[in-house]
């Protein structure tokens, strides 16, 4: 593919009513990551040198999107919604600029692959200079249609209220994703029209236009899949489905077994090495890495968490942020962690909570083990060093420090440091009445009986 610089320009602007939603509907996520991000990410893979996006009046957290994605990224307003060529031009002022290659994206349609892209752009450089990203629609209604010379060159593009009945037959349908080599393109554009059934400014009508100046205009074809665009929210539900099943395939394909793949979810970055199982019902949230041959069993929530290798992990455990799991870590049924660092072979099998601290090589974690890590105002350590042993029922008030090889008895709560090496126990003296419960029954028996 060509080093010609790229350009590319976000479509951002829509108000996505039918999202019945508050928030603007490019944030609302796929995968943990607003549909914006999908689609500034593609643009960086794509070789961007420059992105700009468009959005519309009181959209700031779409700006503050964008900027947090790509710093560096230009941002434009469109004020009044009069259709996808005004949107492009509302960015006239990076066009008129920028000397190179010019990519039109959409930032609700969020499934598009870097590799579709990049054969969009080699178009470019077998001599088109502008090249349109179609698909065969199962039912091509409502889409713009792609009208072609009977191979891969397009004569025009015909929204659905303007096709003719012979036009609407065509399966061929356009995804509104473009790009562009045309030297004052910015100039092209402001050809454009609205003598449409919707009085818009197409940027689809830039290809007649082009060729009446001799330009040649190719389509290349994409799965309907991938071009899907999100308006509401049961399309959003099918796109994080695609993008699910997508990601499953591709890490079984890189040695990741999993034995439901539709009952394991995944986010944009999980990381998972090969080797590592996942049973069913598996969520990963933002931010977690897996390393070579973990256990992930059923019914675990995980995000922003590391998994260290041939770590075994629930069933039903929650790992939360800042979770640090080092090789050989186990962390079982009804466990939560957060913000905790355990070292190679530390073990806590049952229901316990680890919040705020660390725990050393080989220590073991009883069940019913607390870190009360929360005075009601501010968060403490914990800090469990190399082989100490933790008893079931323990409460561990934080800051405190339990020694290398310390014990901490059954059922203490231990508010002060333990010197490696040592016994800790806080309980009371256990009292036994000998006869009590007999006399007891009794007493309960007779005032039953009277009542």
């Amino acid at each position: 593919m060509t080093a010609s610089p790229l350009l590319s320009i976000v479509l951002a602007a829509g108000k996505g009513t039918r999202m019945k939603s508050d928030m603007p509907k490019v944030l609302h996520k796929l995968a943990g990551r607003p549909m914006l991000g999908h689609v500034l990410a593609l643009a960086q893979s794509a070789g961007s040198t420059r992105v700009a996006v468009v959005v519309g009046t009181d959209m700031d957290a779409v700006e503050v999107a964008a900027k947090s994605a790509v710093p560096n990224a230009q941002i434009f307003l469109q004020r009044a919604q009069l259709g996808t060529g005004h949107a492009v031009l509302a960015a006239r002022e990076a066009i008129e600029a920028h000397d190179g290659d010019v990519l039109v994206l959409y930032a609700d349609t969020p499934l598009i692959r870097p590799e579709t892209i990049a054969r969009l752009r080699a178009r470019l450089d077998l001599g088109a200079a502008i090249a349109v990203l179609g698909f065969r629609a199962r039912n091509p209604a409502g889409y713009g249609r792609l009208v072609t010379d009977g191979k891969d060159e397009l004569i025009a593009i015909r929204e659905d209220k303007d096709a003719t009945p012979t036009e609407r037959r065509i399966e061929l349908c356009n995804s509104g994703v473009m790009a562009f080599r045309v030297p004052g393109l910015a100039d092209l554009l402001a050809r454009i029209g609205n003598s449409n059934a919707k009085s818009e400014y197409y940027l689809t009508d830039a290809v007649e236009l082009g060729r009446t100046d001799g330009l040649c205009a190719a389509v290349v074809e994409c799965d309907e899949d991938e071009v899907l665009g999100v308006n509401a929210r049961d399309q959003l539900a099918e796109a994080e489905a695609i993008w699910q099943a997508r990601r499953r395939r591709e890490l079984m394909h890189e040695g990741v077994t999993m034995i439901a793949p539709q009952t394991v979810f995944l986010s944009f970055d999980t990381q998972i090495a090969r080797d590592v199982i996942l049973e069913p019902n598996v969520f990963f949230g933002p931010g977690v890495s897996v390393a070579e041959g973990a256990e992930i069993k059923a019914n675990c929530h995980i995000e922003g968490a590391s998994i260290g290798a041939g770590a075994r992990i629930g069933p039903f455990a929650r790992l939360r942020p800042g979770a640090k799991l080092a090789e050989d870590v186990h962390v079982g049924n009804f466990v939560e962690v957060k913000n905790v660092a355990m070292a190679a072979g530390a073990k806590a099998n049952h229901l316990s909570y680890l919040g705020d601290g660390s725990v050393g090589a080989k220590a073991n974690i009883g069940a019913g083990t607390i870190f009360c890590n929360y005075d009601g105002f501010n968060k403490a350590r914990t800090e469990i060093a190399d082989g100490a042993f933790i008893g079931s029922n323990s409460s561990l008030v934080a800051p405190v420090k339990i020694g290398a090889g310390a014990y901490i008895g059954s059922g203490s709560v231990i508010t002060k440091d333990v010197t490696a090496g040592s016994l800790a126990l806080e309980r009371a003296t256990q009292e036994e009445r000998p006869g009590w419960a007999e006399k007891f029954r009794t007493m309960m028996a007779r005032r039953k009986a009277k009542s």
